[in-house]
């Protein structure tokens, strides 16, 4: 069966004192039987949170492709796997619109990622003008293409892919269930294409769209919708604790 996924990104949210509390609330939750939960903290708060964690995971929001250099500002993978930290984000939609990141730099990053031992959160998605004019599944299928699919396939097993509506990060608006489930479908198929029926299976393909307590069970019960990739509901513990809560899960299975 494959992974059941709940991933709070914080983004560049919360003082220390708020991110060590709300930690420490996402460690105390009730979570389901067979659910893994990731936090993604701001950088100077992953040690923090490392720290404070006991079953949940903590992972980054970035990180740099070279070792060392002079990349100022930058953290590379290998100082992330030397703090501990075994998960990052890479080709968040607002890493691509904001810092100008392109395929080919996410296919390094995944590349450094995976040979640092660190798991890939692979982000793919499309603009609302995308989506509108129709080419959303050819964009998110060369999405993968360009960034993902050299993987070797005990790399690509490595790995968790998200699908970000980018049109819905933020916005309220939310994919519809047909929506989620045509894309998630599609990505899952393309998998199977390049890499064979079992890996595609055993694939886990998170939804990430402004995925909250209200819609969570519709999306999270498509059959190809993993769990989701969360944003502004991660940040509120009541929100986060009914994505993770056994209720929900076991009402959607």
């Amino acid at each position: 069966m494959r992974a059941k996924i709940v991933a709070g990104n914080w983004k560049m949210n919360l003082s220390q004192e708020q991110a060590k509390e709300l930690c420490k609330e996402v460690n105390n939750m009730q979570i389901g039987s067979g659910i893994e939960v990731y936090i993604f903290p701001p950088m100077l708060y992953v040690s923090d949170c490392k720290s404070l964690s006991t079953h949940v995971k903590v992972g980054a929001q970035n990180g740099y492709p070279k070792d060392s250099g002079a990349y100022t500002g930058e953290v590379s993978m290998w100082q992330l796997k030397e703090a501990g930290i075994n998960a990052v984000l890479i080709g968040h939609s607002e890493r691509r619109e904001y810092f100008n990141e392109n395929n080919a730099l996410l296919k390094e990053k995944l590349d450094v990622a995976i040979a640092h031992g660190i798991k890939p959160f692979f982000c793919c998605g499309e603009s609302l003008e995308i989506r509108e004019n129709g080419a959303f599944l050819e964009y998110v299928k060369n999405q993968l293409e360009e960034s993902v699919f050299h993987l070797s396939d005990g790399d690509f097993k490595q790995i968790v892919l998200a699908y970000e509506p980018i049109w819905a990060i933020g916005t309220g608006k939310t994919a519809t269930t047909e929506q989620a489930e045509e894309m998630h479908a599609a990505i899952r198929s393309w998998v199977e294409e390049k890499y064979g029926k079992e890996i595609a299976d055993n694939t886990p393909i998170l939804y990430g769209g402004s995925c909250n307590p209200g819609n969570a069970q519709s999306l999270f019960a498509c059959e190809n919708v993993d769990g989701g990739l969360i944003g502004g509901a991660a940040l509120k513990a009541s929100d986060f604790s009914v994505l993770v809560a056994e209720e929900t899960w076991t009402i959607l299975n």
